[in-house]
This record gives C-alpha cells, sequence and structure tokens, in this order.
C-alpha cells in the first residue's frame, strides 16, 4: 500500500485533503503517480449541489495524466515510467454496448473519480485497457491534462456527422465548447462559434472558428444568414433556455442538433415539427476510449501553446477556493482549471512541447 494526499468527497460541500491508501495495481491494472488532473463542471456539481455520480468517500478527477509507477500482472504495451492519459471510464467489456465499441454506454459503467478513487490525488490505481501510452506525443504534461475533455469533443463531433464543406454551429464556448470548436473545426467545417463572452469568441477565433456572435446582438437566424451559411450541425453546449431556443429557431429541415449542454427542467420541444421536417437530435455522453483519445491527442499537438485554454495549474488545497467554487459562481476566469496534486502554491501551466 502507498499513502497518498487527495481531495476526498464525503459529501456535498464536505471535500477534504486528506490521506487515503492506493494499493498495488492487480491482474490488468496499473498505478500512475498524478502528473496532472483536469476539473470540469461535473466535479463542481458533485461537490456543491448534489450527487449523481459521485459513491462517497471518493477521491475526485477524471481528467488526469501521469506518469506509470508499477505495473500488475498479465499487463502488455504499457512499462514503469511511461508518461500516460487515463480515460476514467470503465466498461464491463461483455455486455452489447461494449459488444458493439459503444463502451461509454455500457450498462455496467463506472468512472474514475466518481465510482473508484479518481486522479485528484498523487497516484491512481486503473485498468490498463484504459490507459494510452503517449510517452513520444512531445506534449507537455500539462497539455495532457487536456485529453479527456478533448476526447469528449472528438466522440460529439463524431456523433454529429459533421464533415468537410459541412457549416456548424456552437453555441457556448465554455470548457467542453472550446474543445467542441477545435475538433469541428479540424473536420474542414465553416464554424461560426456563439457565446455571452468577447473574451471567449477571440479565443474561438484563434482556435480557427469562421466566424464568431456575441450572442444577444441580434438574432441567430440573421447572423447565419449574414455569413452565407445553411448549417448543417448545431451543438448547444451552453445549456441554456435561450441558447436551445436560438437553436431551435434557426434550424431548417434536414438539420442535427446535439445537446451537449444539459438542460434543466422540461424544455418544450417541438417534436412534430422536428418529425415533419426530418431533423435530427443526436445525444452524446463521454467518450470511447479507443477511438477518440487517440484523436484528441492528434488535436492537442495540432497546437504549440494550449496557455490560453489552461494557464494555471492550483495545489489540491486550492481546490475549493480557486476551482470548484468559481466553476459553481460562474466567476471562473479560466476555461480550464489544472490541479497539480505535488505543488503547494499555484503555478503557470507549462504547455511547451517536449
Amino acid at each position: 500500500m502507498t499513502e497518498t494526499l487527495a481531495a476526498v468527497l464525503h459529501e456535498p460541500g464536505d471535500l477534504r485533503i486528506e490521506p487515503i491508501e492506493v494499493r498495488e495495481p492487480g491482474p490488468g491494472e496499473v498505478r500512475i503517480r498524478v502528473g496532472v488532473c483536469g476539473v470540469c463542471g461535473s466535479d463542481a456539481t458533485e461537490y456543491g449541489r448534489h450527487l449523481q455520480l459521485a459513491e462517497p468517500p471518493v477521491a475526485l478527477g477524471h481528467e488526469f495524466a501521469g506518469t506509470i509507477d508499477a505495473v500488475g500482472d498479465g499487463v502488455t504495451g504499457l512499462a514503469v515510467g511511461a508518461t500516460v492519459v487515463c480515460g476514467a471510464g470503465i466498461s464491463c467489456g461483455e455486455c452489447k454496448p461494449c459488444r458493439a465499441g459503444r463502451t461509454n454506454l455500457c450498462r455496467r459503467y463506472k468512472t474514475l473519480g466518481f465510482a473508484h478513487h479518481g486522479g485528484l490525488a498523487g497516484y491512481v490505481v486503473a485498468p490498463a485497457d484504459i490507459v494510452l501510452d503517449v510517452s513520444d506525443s512531445g506534449l507537455a504534461m500539462d497539455t495532457l491534462g487536456l485529453t479527456q475533455p478533448m476526447a469528449i469533443a472528438v466522440h460529439t463531433v463524431r456523433r454529429s456527422g459533421l464533415k468537410a464543406g459541412d457549416d456548424a454551429v456552437i453555441v457556448g464556448v465554455g470548457g467542453i465548447g472550446v474543445f467542441i470548436t477545435v475538433a469541428a473545426v479540424a473536420t474542414g467545417a465553416r464554424v461560426l462559434v456563439v457565446d455571452l463572452n468577447e473574451e471567449r469568441l477571440a479565443l474561438a477565433t484563434a482556435l480557427g472558428a469562421t466566424a464568431t456572435l456575441v450572442a444577444g446582438t441580434k438574432p441567430l437566424t440573421e447572423a447565419i444568414d449574414e455569413l452565407g451559411f445553411d448549417v448543417d450541425v448545431f451543438f448547444e453546449v451552453s445549456g441554456s433556455r435561450p441558447g436551445l431556443q436560438s437553436v431551435l429557431e434557426a434550424s431548417k429541415p434536414g438539420v442535427t442538433i446535439v445537446p451537449v449542454g444539459i438542460q434543466r427542467g422540461e424544455p418544450e420541444l417541438p417534436l412534430g415539427s422536428w418529425t415533419l421536417r426530418e431533423m435530427k437530435v443526436v445525444g452524446t455522453v463521454a467518450h470511447v476510449f479507443k477511438t477518440d483519445f487517440p484523436d484528441a491527442v492528434k488535436l492537442l499537438q495540432s497546437r504549440p501553446d494550449w496557455s490560453d485554454v489552461a494557464p494555471e495549474a492550483f495545489p489540491l488545497d486550492r481546490l475549493v477556493p480557486d476551482v470548484l467554487q468559481p466553476l459553481l459562481d460562474g466567476s471562473a476566469q479560466q476555461i480550464k482549471a489544472l490541479v497539480d496534486p505535488w505543488i503547494t502554491e499555484p503555478r503557470a501551466a507549462v504547455h511547451t512541447k517536449r
């Protein structure tokens, strides 16, 4: 057993930085010395509002990268000292979705950081089949901490069917919208990004968006017409009623709508209109590790610096005031917050390629 400090959620509002025991890896498992762990809205929701995924007491953190520290029996292709990223989602490999390659829909799906101790800790044990060796990627550890959200974006865009020559609209360019922008642009599609925050829209432009729109300054339909877009896919990422309403008003026959942001309450949906206009609504959740993670790493390699997305890394004891609480109250300044479990003071993130 190895003891390590971790950010352990005991119940909503009760997160403690305390030691936990990290066992030796069993057959088919590896132990990872965490280099960095990203934090997302799901972590904040579990901490600050209500438990949907977490099974406390549990160390949070499902977006992590690190170095293999120990290898269990039967593991091949992964060695001690390898730099790795982890998918966090654990699937059974036996149910119908798993057999079809849709491991994110596993009937017994569990996630490191919610059901089992995750990456907001010094060490974590993970199944080897959701760990990817990225030692040759050339990416810095802090950049590799962005792999999991990028993989979610890759999966989202893959689900949408977006392709070169298409037109897409992304409503909301926060913690996941930024990565969807990168993945959508990479298809060769033209992309319009909509948000209330002008700084985030400037970032979307830097990421390759064709055009941007400050939400509320003009109707989305008007902006689309001015651009000469004939939209194939709408990604509604904000999870807001106005965002969804703008998408519904701008949608033409044959369009695909991907509601990435989770709507609260029960929005009115014009199902009859969707039927008559052959509109498609596509759900998306998590990622498929084997297909989405390698592509996510490639997209991260496509830019020399991700400091504009993840500029800072925080120590564990600053997780609540500097990361989780700002996510909850909407005051977060950075797109993606990183946590380094080995530091005692905040530091600038390092994204220089190795």
